[in-house]
C-alpha cells in the first residue's frame, strides 16, 4: 500500500502553493482538493474526504463547464462519501 501520510503532506503543500498563486476558483485548486480528498478516503477518514470533495465540487462549479469530466468525478466522489458517512 501507499504511504498516505507522506502523500497527504505533499498534496497539502501543493494546495498551499496553489492558493498563494491562483484565484480561489481556478480549476487546479479543485483538482488539488480532490486529490487530498482521495488520500483521506484511502485513510478511511471519510469526514475529511467529504469536506475536500465538497470544496472540489464548489471550485469546479465556478471554473468548469457543467459536463466537464473533472467536475463529474468530483461530484461522484462527493456522492460516494455521503453514502460512507
Amino acid at each position: 500500500m501507499g504511504d498516505y501520510p507522506k502523500a497527504l503532506s505533499y498534496f497539502e503543500k501543493d494546495l498551499a502553493i496553489l492558493q498563494q498563486s491562483l484565484p480561489f476558483n481556478h480549476p487546479d485548486l479543485g483538482d488539488s482538493c480532490n486529490k487530498i480528498g482521495t488520500v483521506y478516503e484511502n485513510m478511511s477518514n471519510y469526514a475529511k474526504a467529504y469536506s475536500f470533495y465538497e470544496l472540489a465540487v464548489q471550485i469546479g462549479q465556478q471554473s468548469l463547464p457543467a459536463n466537464h469530466p473533472h467536475l463529474q468525478r468530483y461530484r461522484k466522489n462527493l456522492e460516494y462519501m455521503k453514502k460512507k458517512l
